[in-house]
């Protein structure tokens, strides 16, 4: 099992623990966190608490803290707290005063037992893990698995019950070591799940049983179970404890063999002592393969390894290693073949070249096996001299084939893979703003048409499956996401993946509020008139209900109520007394409403035959002359001035106090005439002419502005004047405008996904108090921009979030008064938001010294967007805060040797990673170190391939490094067979960790055992290696002709003197016809020092050579017959001599005897032995001396003389004394072994 996943880093430096309270009592659970402005968030059942006088929540730094008053049964359940993307679950325990007591005593005996308690904590990942979007339910187990302890090989067996009565779906249980390790595919030997149900009660049961703990089966586990859409999990841990060696009495562990001689009788038998040194003993062997042995061992050494390593089967075995050692056998067609595969990009074109012997050879090209025809320009065949050449072009993935040539009979192969270019995001997906409800669609270009791509939402991948809220479309290189009626649920950041980029973009849905674009107003009409109130609305589809002074208006035949679009009206003809009140417009659905009224004007006469003086009648539209008329810059501003008089007044409207009247223009009337001019800075205004204007009517004056502008705000006077008199009065104008664009914003800070902006407020208001801000952004190279608030921010300053490190940002402003937002200002210098990396992790010593330390560390965990510029390392003295760099500038190792500093000092060292955001934390020693070298034992380590003896030839380099170690500095001592070394043949370099023996041209004398040895004053170690130089052989000795018969010649001859300082692996037997002298291999490889040469021709005169070889090669001169070799011509009659005939038989005798065996339990053993003999013999089988030749544990095998016992699965009862006998008629032989069977710890 390998070794467990590293945990993630949790906000949490103290974690709530579950607990158990009394009905009725109070319960407190505590938290820390590692800073003091985190938001820390409490959950129960996965629902946010609220304080309340039941629930208490404090906080006071970095530490927080729940309390649960009045404790009832229905606080029986799972709570949880977050802090950042941590979150930790625990569980309260409620019971009765009796259950209490009852429990406290089984929990105390529990405890004195040792039983180890369940954690129920739960911790989130970290941030770098993306979000889980299951639902978050409790409650599936009905048992959890315990943490729990084991030494080091015992067994151990986790439990976890599941309760399925509600459950629609069978539950499907996953076991996990670390975060991410399944268990599932490491089931076997060492590892057993199981599962069980009980349909009485309806419950499962999961088991995982692990089977002779090892050291790093330690760590955190996680059991998680699912049903459909339910899933709960559970967190427990491992501890693997080192195997205990009891102390053993060595003296009550020998025993005498002899039973009836007293204690002093008999020989010593140690066994008793040795069985129990093999039950705490742990094997640390690697394991063998036995054919890279066979292939380095000679073949005189073969039957002993095939004994050794329990293989029978001696002819399959020699079979298989002569297929491993055959050489690749040369083409005669091919002098060059093509490579085994070869990759092309798609719409490359590639060419597929081989060379063949014969110029003029016609070859065929074969795609998966059907040969290829020459059609139009996709295959192109070209014959240059010996080469032959297919070219493809335009490759495609129908291309990804196997393609052979071939001539004649023979072929040669290779593959084509064809390989798609990355798919690149041409453009983009920009970021989206939507109302609820709102159809939202994502949209991006690839390179590729028909090209994959994945869309996920907050790293989850969105499938075909979720049909019913996406949907996926694509129209040739372009690829949509659409959205319908979007929710506050989507909101997030959604991406767009391909095989070779992907991009980001965020969605925000803001809720649909209905804004009024011109409210209802207040009217004065007289009789008979028409009355009309009239309000827009931003959703055309909204309807809404008239009211009168709280009562609902029906259309009647006076009455009128339509709905266009965004208006909605309400008008009243031949308007009456009774009209007069409270009318309101309020929207379906919306909780506002829109009120005016109605004021009905009387207007009464008196005739009166003699003159009557003017008079402005400004209390029959509800002002008064403090009252002031507030405009929208930009609106009608229309003022309704009822007069009376008797001859008509003239009717002058001035500004500023700067009005002079003319002659006034008559109009006439079945009455009175009325006139009115209108001067503004001492010059007449038109009553026709530009945007400010008056109209004399039979009763009374309009003032009217088109498009109210900041000019136009003052006081206004009205003057009537006729001949009885005059009057006057003043009305205030304002008008009031949005505020002007406050100036671009500037970036105070920055962070990993978050900024903080600053801006000061607008020059000018508009006549009405700042409400508010509204901050928009947008990516750099983006037109589209965001808003981050939809109500106004009333401060300076605000904290934009949830931004992409590393991305290029620009930031605006609107400001917001009663009248609407500004126009938006000037946009914020670009800015990406960057953060410093986490710390560096695992900072350990390394070595010391007198006067300096070596301290190495890991990069750290996250590093951001902004890379990692390099490292600073500081120290300091123990009980001082003065930190001294130790050195200048950054450093990109993560190691550092730090020199001059004071011998015996206690100093405390810490290191930062640092990038363009700044400083990381630091990462600090877990206690000051004293700056003094320590005594350190030496010890060399012999590298595994120096185990075995090195062999070189003669001429190559020989460079030996054994590493060691040892403080201070050991005396290192090179000698030869017990001889120092010569320095003028061997160098010797050492250094403070290993040494080195270098030989520049090794020669055969440098063969030999080579001691090694390091001394620390009385201490040392000592360790050897083997050298063997080899070179190649003399020629062998004495090559005679033994015998000349027919077509054949017997040669004989002896091994060489030298053999090269290895084993002599062959001979290479040659032969030469005297005419032409021109030799020719009969044997190559061959074993034997005698051979017969065959097929020679006749009438011609041979004479033989013959090399040595071995692993260097073949000998440099051979061993030439000094006779020759006449073969007869035909004619001649070859008498053969006769021989007598053989007797085979043979009593039975076996060549190699059984060995003694040890086993372990429950894996199949044999008992092998050589029988030669014949007539073949009977064999039989013993245990104990009784016959198991018809017993079905046991399997017996004889093939080519090697007999072999198969006993399946022994157990220790099958262990003893076992027999192999065998009879034929000329006598018998028996061997006899014995075996033991070990139990499996």
């Amino acid at each position: 099992m390998p070794e467990p996943a590293k945990k993630a880093a949790s906000a949490f430096t103290k974690k709530p623990k579950s607990s158990e309270a009394v009905a009725g009592g109070t319960v407190v659970f505590e938290a820390e966190t590692e800073k003091k402005d985190t938001k820390v968030k409490w959950q129960r059942d996965s629902a946010d608490i609220v304080a309340s006088e039941k629930y208490l929540i404090t906080a006071d730094g970095n530490k927080h803290s729940l309390t649960i008053n009045s404790i009832s049964k229905e606080d029986d359940v799972v709570y949880s707290v977050i802090a950042g993307s941590s979150k930790v679950k625990f569980e309260l325990k409620v019971k009765e005063q009796q259950e209490k007591t009852e429990n406290a005593a089984a929990s105390s005996s529990a405890s004195s037992e040792g039983q180890p308690q369940a954690s129920h904590e739960q911790e989130a990942p970290a941030e770098s893990q993306q979000p889980d979007t299951r639902q978050d339910l409790t409650g599936l187990f009905l048992e959890k698995p315990q943490s729990g302890e084991v030494t080091m090989g015992a067994n151990i067996t986790f439990i976890a019950k599941v309760g399925s009565a509600n459950l629609i779906k069978k539950p499907a249980v996953k076991w996990f070591k670390g975060k991410w390790m399944d268990l599932a595919s490491k089931a076997g030997k060492h590892l057993q799940l199981k599962e069980l149900y009980d349909r009485n009660t309806k419950v499962y049961t999961f088991e995982m049983q692990i089977i002779g703990a090892k050291a790093n089966y330690s760590g955190a586990y996680r059991c998680e179970v699912s049903s459909k859409d339910k899933f709960d999990s559970c967190n427990f841990d491992l501890i693997v404890h080192e195997a205990r060696v009891e102390e053993i009495d060595i003296r009550a562990a020998f025993r005498r063999t002899s039973c009836d001689g007293g204690e002093e009788a008999g020989e010593l038998d140690f066994s008793a002592l040795l069985r129990k040194r093999e039950a705490t003993q742990v094997s640390n062997e690697p394991e063998v393969d036995v054919w890279d042995i066979l292939k380095k061992a000679p073949a005189s050494e073969y039957e002993k390894i095939a004994f050794q390593y329990g293989i029978t089967d001696l002819r399959g075995m020699l079979k298989r290693l002569k297929r491993m050692k055959k050489e690749e056998k040369k083409s005669e067609a091919f002098l060059k073949k093509p490579d085994p595969a070869y990759q092309v990009d798609k719409g490359h074109k590639m060419k597929i070249v081989v060379e063949v012997a014969d110029p003029d050879a016609e070859v065929k090209w074969l795609k998966n096996g059907q040969e290829i025809k020459i059609s139009g320009s996709k295959y192109i065949f070209e014959n240059v001299g010996n080469k032959r050449i297919l070219t493809i072009n335009n490759c495609s993935l129908a291309d990804d084939a196997a393609y052979q040539c071939v001539i004649g009979e023979e072929k040669c192969f290779t593959e084509l893979f064809v390989k798609e270019p990355p798919v690149l995001i041409v453009q983009s997906l920009e970021d989206q703003m939507a109302m609820k409800g709102e159809r939202v669609e994502f949209e991006c270009e690839v390179s590729e048409e028909g090209a994959l791509v994945k869309w996920e939402k907050d790293g989850v991948e969105l499938t075909r499956e979720e049909t019913f809220k996406y949907r996926f479309k694509k129209d040739g290189r372009k690829h949509y996401l659409i959205i319908n009626e979007a929710t506050k649920e989507d909101c997030g950041h959604y991406m767009v993946k391909t095989n070779g980029g992907e991009s980001v973009a965020e969605l925000m849905v803001q809720e649909k509020d209905l804004e009024v674009y011109q409210s209802i107003a207040d009217l004065t009409v007289k009789a008979r008139d028409q009355a009309v109130f009239k309000c827009e609305v931003s959703d055309e589809n909204v309807k809404g209900i008239w009211y009168k002074n709280g009562m609902e208006v029906k259309a009647s035949d006076r009455v009128h109520i339509t709905h266009i679009g965004r208006n909605h009206k309400l008008t009243i003809d031949d308007v009456k007394p009774e009209d007069e009140g409270d009318y309101t417009f309020v929207p379906e659905g919306y909780a506002f409403n829109l009120s005016a009224k109605l004021n009905f004007l009387e207007v009464k006469i008196d005739y009166v035959p003699r003159q009557d003086p003017p008079k402005i009648h400004l209390d029959c539209v509800g002002h008064t002359p403090e009252t002031t008329i507030i405009v929208v810059a930009g609106n009608k501003l229309r003022l309704d001035v009822p007069i009376t008089g008797d001859p008509a007044p003239t009717v002058v409207w001035t500004k500023a106090d700067k009005g002079k009247t003319r002659p006034p223009k008559s109009e006439e009337s079945s009455d009175m005439e009325f006139s009115a001019d209108l001067m503004k800075d001492g010059k007449v205004i038109s009553d026709t002419d530009g945007r400010v204007h008056v109209e004399s009517m039979k009763d009374h004056c309009v003032f009217t502005i088109e498009g109210a502008e900041r000019e136009d705000e003052g006081v206004y006077t009205v003057v009537v004047k006729n001949p009885a008199g005059e009057d006057t009065a003043d009305i205030t104008v304002k008008v009031v405008d949005v505020p002007d664009p406050p100036q671009a914003p500037k970036i105070v800070s920055l962070g990993e996904d978050w900024c903080n902006v600053q801006w000061e407020p607008p020059a000018f208001n508009g006549g009405q108090p700042i409400l508010g801000y509204v901050l928009e952004r947008k990516k750099k190279k983006s037109y589209r921009w965001m808003r981050l608030n939809f109500d106004p921010h009333k401060g300076l300053t605000y904290e934009a979030k949830r931004m992409i490190e590393g991305m290029a940002y620009e930031m605006r402003i609107y400001a917001v008064n009663a009248i609407g937002m500004s126009r938006p200002s000037a946009p914020s210098q670009p800015f990406v938001p960057i953060a410093p990396t986490s710390e560096p992790h695992c900072l350990t010593v390394d070595d010391i010294t007198d006067t300096s330390i070596s301290l190495k560390w890991r990069p750290p965990e996250r590093v951001g967007a902004a890379g990692l510029d390099g490292y600073t390392v500081e120290y300091c003295k123990e009980g001082t805060d003065e930190w001294v760099p130790a050195f200048e500038g950054l450093t990109e190792r993560t190691s550092v040797n730090i020199k001059n500093l004071p011998t015996g000092e206690r100093m405390q060292f810490r290191v930062r990673a640092v990038n363009v955001a700044g400083a990381s934390a630091p990462a600090t020693l877990t206690q000051p170190v004293t700056i003094r070298e320590i005594m350190q034992r030496p010890k060399i380590w012999i590298p595994r391939n120096l185990r075995q003896t090195v062999i070189k030839r003669v001429g190559e380099t020989i460079n030996i490094v054994l590493p060691f170690q040892g403080k201070p500095r050991p005396k290192v001592t090179w000698t030869k067979d017990g001889e120092a070394l010569d320095p003028k043949q061997v160098g010797v370099r050492n250094s403070d960790f290993d040494t080195i023996l270098f030989i520049r041209r090794s020669e055969r004398k440098d063969s030999g055992k080579y001691d090694v040895a390091v001394q620390i004053e009385n201490m040392e170690d000592k360790a050897s290696l083997h050298i063997q130089v080899v070179d190649k052989p003399g020629p062998p000795q004495n090559l005679k002709i033994t015998d000349v018969w027919g077509f054949n010649v017997a040669l004989e001859w002896k091994p060489p003197k030298d053999n090269g300082n290895c084993e002599i692996t062959g001979y290479t037997i040659q032969k030469a016809d005297k005419k032409t002298m021109e030799w020719f291999n009969v044997y190559e490889h061959y074993r034997r020092t005698n051979c017969v040469a065959s097929d020679l021709i006749m009438g011609n005169e041979y004479i033989f050579r013959v090399f040595a070889v071995n692993m260097c090669g073949l000998s440099e001169e051979p061993c030439t017959s000094k006779d020759s070799a006449y073969i007869q011509k035909t004619g001649i009659v070859y008498k053969p001599p006769t021989y007598k005939e053989h007797d085979f038989s043979e009593a039975p005798k076996f060549t190699h005897p059984l060995v003694n065996r040890s086993v372990i339990s429950g894996y199949n053993a044999t008992l092998s032995c050589a029988l030669r003999g014949w007539p073949k013999p009977k064999v039989v089988w013993y245990k104990n001396k009784m016959d198991i030749s018809n017993e079905p544990k046991y399997r017996m095998f004889s093939k080519q003389g090697v007999l072999t016992l198969e006993i399946r699965k022994p157990c220790p009862f099958d262990g003893g004394t076992y027999t192999c006998k065998a009879i034929n008629d000329l006598g018998e032989a028996e061997v006899e072994c014995r075996l033991e069977v070990r139990v499996r710890l």
